[in-house]
């Protein structure tokens, strides 16, 4: 299983290592400026839409969408990107709007991008993004659209998946446990970036895991980016053993 780690333009800056065989996932909507590393154009990277950043924000019903998909489609195309994923904003605009903007995103962008597929749907569309893609991916996860109790879902849908010999990315799929029952192909995780959500913990991997060990109650001050620096490389340790075990 590929571990793809997200968020890295945080620590981008002090990194002072190559990234080359590092699985890294970046958003588009990190890069609207213009200006990004290296690491975007690299064989192990994959490219989300940004669409995340407007599912539970009301400015997504203001933006051009199709203006936006436009400067999404040539930011891949200038930069050869190989693997990103479309614009799933089913709950924003309703999926014959997105069947319309991922359509412009390939025309543009001059290849297949990776479909996102959402509960909404159903069964049937799971089936025909199998059918007409090598490579989809399930969203939701991060929203709660599907809630944990709600994870066996993933059983049915891989078994399909693997018939159809489709690889399945889990977006923002992190449960560690679930890596090992739910056979992605691949998933993304934001986890070792502990201080960005409030935690104070730091994570180092086991030989085949990762185990979190919170802050001790005595201490009063962290450096947060050292913390995530040491984060990041143990789920880089991870992430590497997930390739070749999971």
């Amino acid at each position: 299983m590929i571990v793809y780690l997200a968020g890295f333009k945080t620590i981008e800056k002090d990194w002072q290592k190559p990234t080359q065989d590092i699985y890294l996932l970046s958003s588009f909507w990190e890069h609207k400026n213009g200006k990004y590393g290296n690491y975007v154009t690299q064989d192990r990277h994959i490219l989300d839409s940004g669409a995340f950043t407007f599912l539970n924000n009301k400015k997504g019903k203001s933006i051009n969408w199709e203006q936006y998909v436009i400067s999404y489609g040539n930011f891949i195309k200038q930069n050869n990107i190989k693997l990103f994923f479309e614009l799933d904003i089913d709950p924003i605009v309703g999926i014959k709007e997105v069947e319309r903007l991922r359509d412009i995103l390939e025309n543009t962008a001059g290849r297949k991008c990776i479909p996102v597929w959402h509960k909404s749907r159903g069964l049937n569309y799971w089936k025909k993004m199998c059918d007409e893609y090598e490579y989809i991916a399930i969203g939701g996860i991060v929203t709660r659209e599907i809630k944990k109790s709600e994870y066996d879902i993933f059983l049915p849908l891989l078994k399909i998946a693997r018939e159809y010999k489709t690889k399945v990315h889990g977006l923002g799929f992190t449960n560690l446990n679930g890596l090992k029952k739910y056979k992605f192909y691949s998933v993304d995780s934001t986890n070792w970036l502990s201080a960005r959500f409030g935690s104070t913990g730091l994570y180092y991997f086991t030989g085949d895991n990762l185990k979190n060990i919170n802050k001790p109650a005595n201490t009063k001050k962290i450096d947060l980016q050292a913390m995530n620096m040491f984060n990041f490389i143990e789920w880089i340790k991870f992430s590497k053993y997930a390739e070749q075990n999971l």
